[in-house]
């Protein structure tokens, strides 16, 4: 009995020894080929990645999908899971989950003639498998296209004082609107489009410093005024009130007086000293 892998023994055959030849005979070769027992087709696996992997099944990962090909033209969708694989066929892996797709800052001219850059970020994902893979070489690409004539077109009829002062009201939703209805002709749904940041020119920086500087410097100096008046306004009601009562000048005169002075008094034409 011989095992998986191993080579039967052969038995010499027994005859008649050749002629002329003395000794016991020897044993003759067959000339067939070699054999080996095989495993049977259906149990053929391959690794990749260390992992094994049917020959005959496909994995879908989740949240993608496979847009097989049979023969170059389209022949079915795979959802996530396992799949019988296909002859003479070609799958493209086509992941469905969120992505970000950051912009860079572009400069966008204001409804007042002044030119400012906006960075956003676009937040979208694949709607439609077989039109991403089929209608645009780089549909990614014509996305972000489209995000950058929307931000020109929404945010350019703002002034920059609207444009820096609306923050998170700005009209994004117009936006999104926009970069979304293109996006769907290549298969890609766009959920939101965010503005990031809205970078002023450095000469309107320095201005925007400077007004902010001054309206604190005339705040502290309003501030100082009102705090000066407020003190006058007390004094001259202190002066009025020691008018009105003599006595009591001279009773803050003594409070007013340090330790060992000597205080006069005078009441009528006599005088008293302490």
């Amino acid at each position: 009995m011989s095992t998986w892998g191993s080579t039967p023994r052969r038995t010499p055959p027994s005859g008649p020894s050749r002629p002329g030849a003395s000794g016991p005979a020897l044993p003759t070769r067959s000339a067939g080929p070699r054999t080996r027992p095989c495993r049977p087709a259906a149990f053929t696996t391959h690794t990749r990645g260390g992992r094994k992997m049917s020959l005959f099944t496909v994995t879908v990962p989740a949240r993608h999908c496979a847009v097989v090909y049979r023969h170059g033209r389209l022949d079915r969708v795979l959802e996530s899971g396992r799949h019988p694989r296909g002859w003479a066929t070609r799958r493209l892996l086509v992941d469905l989950r969120d992505h970000l797709l950051p912009l860079s800052p572009q400069e966008v001219p204001t409804a007042d003639g002044i030119t400012v850059k906006v960075s956003a970020v676009v937040r979208w994902a694949v709607a439609d498998a077989v039109v991403f893979v089929e209608r645009a070489a780089d549909p990614v690409g014509q996305v972000y296209l489209a995000a950058q004539v929307g931000i020109r077109e929404v945010l350019g009829g703002l002034a920059v004082e609207d444009l820096v002062r609306r923050g998170a009201s700005l009209p994004v939703a117009e936006l999104t609107a926009a970069t979304d209805a293109v996006a769907r002709t290549v298969g890609i749904a766009v959920a939101e489009v965010v503005v990031k940041d809205v970078i002023l020119p450095a000469e309107l920086r320095a201005a925007a410093t400077e007004l902010a500087t001054a309206r604190q410097r005339g705040q502290a100096v309003l501030e100082q005024a009102r705090a000066e008046t407020a003190a006058l306004r007390s004094m001259a009601n202190g002066a009025a009130l020691l008018d009105a009562h003599p006595a009591l000048a001279q009773l803050r005169l003594v409070q007013a007086a340090p330790m060992g002075s000597t205080v006069v008094l005078h009441v009528g034409d006599a005088s008293t000293s302490t």
